[in-house]
Parts: C-alpha cells; sequence; structure tokens
C-alpha cells in the first residue's frame, strides 16, 4: 500500500512538472524559469466559426451560444446579455465578451488574446443596447463611463446605447458622462479593466 502511495504520488508531481512544457507553443524555446513559463502559458477557446446555415451574412451580429466564452476574462456572455459584445473577423469567426470593457481591451491587443488573428483581421465590433437588447454597431454606439450602473463583474463597466437621448437619460438618473467609441482610449480601459493583468 505504501509503494502505491509513493507511485501515484511520483506520478503526480512528474504531471505537474510536465504539463508546462508539453502545453508551450511549439514556436517558443522551453523555459527553466517556471515562473516564466507559468505567466505565459494561458489556454483561451478559439473564435466561434460561421456556420452558413445560421442563414446570418459572414458579418452580422450573431447570437452568442451559451458555451461561449469571453477570450479577456473567462465569463460566460450569454448570461449577461444586457452587457454582451461581439467582434467579427473577416473569416466570419466570431469572439464574444461579457463586457463593453472586455471587448475594448480585445480590440486594443487583438492578438494579445488570441494568436490566430490580428487588428487587420477585425471586420466588425457590435455591443448590445442596453434599453433594446438589439446589437448596434460598436463605432456607432454611446457609451457610459462613471455611472453607478453595474456590469457583469459587479463594478464600474460601460453600457451602451444606440441613440445618444437614450444614454442621456440613464446619465441623468445614475450619473456619469457620455462617450463615443473614438473616447474610449487605452488609459480609460486599463482603469477600468480587473483583466488586463492577467498575461496571455
Amino acid at each position: 500500500m505504501r509503494l502505491r502511495t509513493k507511485l501515484l504520488s511520483a506520478g503526480v508531481v512528474l504531471s505537474a512538472l510536465a504539463t508546462p512544457v508539453l502545453l508551450m507553443p511549439r514556436d517558443k524555446p522551453a523555459s527553466r524559469n517556471l515562473e516564466h513559463v507559468a505567466n505565459d502559458l494561458c489556454i483561451v477557446a478559439p473564435a466561434t466559426p460561421y456556420d452558413p446555415a445560421s442563414g446570418l451574412e459572414m458579418l452580422d451580429p450573431r447570437a452568442i451560444p451559451a458555451a461561449a466564452r469571453c477570450p479577456v476574462c473567462g465569463m460566460y456572455p450569454a448570461r449577461n446579455p444586457r452587457w454582451a459584445a461581439q467582434t467579427l473577423f473577416k473569416d466570419g469567426a466570431a469572439h464574444f465578451f461579457d463586457s463593453p470593457i472586455d471587448l475594448f481591451a480585445f480590440l486594443q491587443a487583438v492578438d494579445r488574446h488570441d494568436r490566430r488573428y490580428t487588428s487587420n483581421d477585425v471586420a466588425a465590433s457590435f455591443v448590445t443596447d442596453f434599453e433594446s437588447g438589439q446589437w448596434v454597431e460598436a463605432r456607432n454606439a454611446f457609451f457610459i463611463n462613471g455611472s453607478s450602473t453595474l456590469g457583469p463583474m459587479r463594478d464600474a463597466d460601460l453600457p451602451a446605447f444606440a441613440s445618444r437621448k437614450a444614454a442621456d437619460t440613464l446619465v441623468r438618473s445614475q450619473g456619469g458622462k457620455v462617450l463615443t467609441f473614438a473616447e474610449i482610449t487605452p488609459e480609460l480601459i486599463r482603469s477600468l479593466s480587473r483583466n488586463l493583468h492577467h498575461r496571455h
């Protein structure tokens, strides 16, 4: 019995040591520094491919699959539809996000979150209109920074609206300031996002 326990313990230790090496990208040399390996390793679900049988055009916004995971934070965007966002690539594949903050974090460093794509591969991005629940092109949306409305992680986020009038209405009741897509800066996203500290 003792021998069996020792063999089992040895197997667990060997597995733990071998896993970082087996999961390292092939184009990167192995590192002797285990801290470096652990910080450099991140498993991200691939983008959801376009389904021609869906009846949608390749670059139309689509319903979020229940199993889709946000490539920035790992949450399930379908669970928070009022906050969800999505990015479509030129090949029709899509990544889904649980909030506008994570969409912006992704767009500011696409290849950091998915090495198969770069910012040049992005064809369109959509956010959910906080009022109607409909998809709106992110570049045409109005975002509110600094309101008391909490996002899916129960902290500050950027509720999005299709119209300036609707955004102004929320500001009057919940505070904050209306911003356009172009006014969302990397500095603002860094100040709002807990997920940017996670290294991919």
